[in-house]
């Protein structure tokens, strides 16, 4: 007797409470780190998710966060229950299952009857559909290794819980009046048909930011940057008035805040609390979110750890910012950046002590494993422009206990024999080095054979996104035709010049966004056996962008101009010269193959030079997103003048593979002009 009267008292409340519920009108509370309540309240239905109360940063969940309909115990229960007499539920259904516990809760009876296994159809748009696939529990049971041996009174539970579960995951998309049903069709296998009207989408009618901690009072105080990062803090908020509501969105957006906040330097920076209360009758969702910034932290001792035969201060002196610097992210990555380029440490690590207490001389630490102090390499390779070639290299990192780097590079190939060395000091707090260096080239093309030596003296200047050098160079060089060996001709220059590189691209090795440029303007004097002596001028520029389309296709374009200027008499060595044709200049064409012929129909460089290239490429499929298939289209050449320059055409296709040290690219090119098919291969990207 006792237990039939327990028996109807759960029933009851089951049966019972989400009527009585309604009639009261609701408030469902979902407060972060605790269950949901259920208060009453009069006025219409407002759903609150994530009430002012002091919580961490949020994360991204890893299934869409029910809403508070869905954590609520007794309303959850409640509407999945059918009325009375519904033939669809037993004596024996237990309550509402979590999905985590599913598998739990479907032991195999011993002497039950294996049933089939029903299929489950779901009738909602494609964004809704795919979520209800993944977390409805009833979908989740059919994929279960033991489905087949679900008691018929678990099947039942599943179907009829399904249209409150749906109505519960889809508030999650910001769909909080949608309307959801289940229809049973026998056969073999069964099958459920699970409809969801997800009906209109909730928007954000009102938003409520607050900041507050030392960001606020240092704008209120007048502090410009303050201001600005306050600013940007709220136009850059992405959930504006009338904007559409998805749970991912809104805890994308905190953790966005949250993220821009560190990045400025306030290291510490959390919530003070957050709330979004959707007003389900209106479809207008109110957003409150109150931001504690923290203390901004500012630089201090820097300490160093990790180093046998470097100096530390050369090290401090590389963060390039002083004490009381706000450590904003980009400064700290930019410091680390500087240590890699230098060559001297295969890793480097710079982080940040977070205490509070210490935020006006926070702790840098810069954690160092320094490269061998000599390295020696030996490498086989070929390319397209030079043949098959063999090189060695030598480099020391402080050469006779010196803040100095030697490098010395031998190459020999079938049409490029080299010799390049050069002696550079390390970087100093100015992040300037100064270098000497020297090189003897031969070059051997179709028609011509260049032997130069040159000798240089000067100062680079590299950061995070430019670098520059400044040098003088004395050059000689002797060139000769093949088709008449006995015309010959010495060449001399002296130059002053200048290079930079800019870079913004997402990745030095393998750019996809983006772009770079390369500036070089020089001047000097030369004299030779078959010349004037005289002044010249060189200006040369290269611009490429990298743009991607959509998801999987990739573009880069490429425009390359120079000239030389000087009198008609006066001569410059080749090396200050043009020519075009090759892998990075015109494909399709032998190597510096585009250019002015002399009188005896040998090559020469050109005093103005024009290429340009566009190209699109996309992975091959999806299971190879490092193998790459592209078409291009190259055009360009070098000429006496700009008036004589009639550029050839190449273009093709070829297969790109992203590899660890950079992209290879094998093209197949047509010369338009030659009318021949020829195979080109780099590795690497040129800037």
């Amino acid at each position: 007797m006792n237990r039939s009267r327990a028996f109807w008292r759960t029933r009851a409340a089951r049966w019972c409470l989400p009527g009585l519920l309604l009639m009261l009108g609701g408030c469902a509370t979902w407060r972060s780190g605790g269950p949901a309540s259920v208060e009453p309240a009069r006025g219409p239905t407002i759903v609150r998710l994530g009430a002012l109360a002091p919580a961490s940063a949020p994360a991204a969940p890893a299934r869409p966060a029910a809403p508070a309909s869905s954590t609520s115990a007794a309303p959850a229960s409640a509407s999945a229950a059918p009325p009375p007499g519904d033939p669809s539920r037993t004596e024996e259904d237990p309550a509402v299952v979590p999905p985590a516990d599913l598998a739990a809760s479907s032991p195999v009876a011993p002497r039950a009857r294996p049933e089939r296994v029903p299929e489950v159809r779901i009738e909602a748009p494609s964004a809704l559909r795919s979520v209800l696939d993944d977390y409805l529990d009833l979908t989740r049971a059919t994929r279960l290794p033991d489905a087949a041996s679900i008691r018929d009174s678990e099947w039942n539970r599943l179907v009829a819980a399904a249209p409150a579960q749906a109505r519960a995951l889809v508030q999650a998309e910001g769909y909080f009046d949608a309307q959801a049903r289940v229809e049973r069709e026998d056969g073999v296998p069964p099958v459920v048909r699970l409809t969801l009207v997800p009906g209109e989408p909730a928007r954000v009618g009102r938003l409520t930011f607050e900041v507050q901690g030392a960001l606020a009072e240092a704008a209120d105080q007048g502090d410009a940057d303050a201001r600005v990062v306050t600013e940007r803090l709220r136009s850059d908020w992405p959930l504006q008035a009338g904007d559409a509501f998805r749970n991912s969105a809104w805890a994308d957006a905190k953790n966005a805040v949250l993220a821009r906040l560190r990045s400025e330097g306030y290291a510490t920076a959390n919530w003070s609390g957050t709330g979004a209360e959707v007003d389900v009758a209106t479809r207008q969702v109110r957003l409150f979110v109150v931001v504690d910034s923290g203390p901004l932290f500012r630089a201090g001792p820097i300490e160093v750890e990790g180093l046998v035969h470097h100096e530390a201060e050369r090290v401090r002196a590389l963060a390039g910012f002083g004490p009381g610097t706000p450590l904003t992210e980009a400064r700290l990555l930019d410091y680390q950046e500087r240590l890699v380029k230098t060559g001297l440490f295969d890793q480097v690590a710079v982080t940040l002590d977070p205490d509070p207490g210490r935020a006006g001389q926070a702790r840098l630490r810069v954690l160092l494993k320094e490269s061998r102090l000599q390295a020696a390499t030996v490498a086989v390779g070929i390319s397209a422009n030079s043949g098959p070639r063999t090189t060695l290299e030598h480099s020391h990192r402080r050469l006779v206990g010196w803040a100095a780097t030697t490098r010395n590079k031998l190459e020999w190939g079938r049409d490029r024999q080299a010799w390049d060395g050069e002696i550079s000091t390390h970087p100093d707090a100015d992040f300037h080095r100064y270098l000497m260096g020297g090189s003897v080239e031969r070059l051997v093309t179709d028609l011509d054979v260049v032997l130069s030596q040159r000798l240089r003296v000067g100062r680079s200047t590299e950061t995070t996104d430019r670098d520059r050098l400044w040098f003088v160079e004395g050059e000689r060089a002797h060139e000769c035709s093949l088709l008449f060996k006995q015309v010959c001709s010495d060449l001399q220059a002296l130059t002053l010049n200048q290079h930079t590189t800019w870079r913004q691209v997402d990745s030095v090795l393998l750019p996809t966004r983006g772009y770079t440029l390369n500036l070089q303007l020089g001047a000097g004097a030369a004299s030779g056996s078959r010349t004037d002596n005289g002044l010249f001028s060189r200006l040369y520029g290269r611009a490429t962008g990298y743009w991607p389309v959509g998801r999987s296709w990739y573009t880069q374009a490429r425009i390359e101009l120079g000239a030389l200027v000087s009198q008609d008499t006066v001569v410059a060595p080749d090396s200050q010269r043009f020519r075009a044709g090759g892998d990075e200049s015109v494909r399709g064409y032998p190597w510096r193959s585009l250019a002015p012929l002399n009188a005896d129909g040998s090559t020469t460089g050109g005093k103005v030079l024009f290429t340009a290239s566009a190209e699109v490429a996309r992975p091959v499929s999806a299971s190879l997103p490092s193998v790459w298939w592209a078409v291009f289209a190259d055009v360009g050449r070098a000429a006496d003048d700009w008036s004589a320059l009639d550029p050839a055409w190449g273009y093709g296709a070829g297969v790109r593979w992203r590899s660890p040290v950079g992209p290879l690219k094998l093209d197949l090119a047509w010369g338009q002009e030659v009318h021949k098919l020829r195979l080109h291969l780099t590795v690497g990207i040129a800037f």
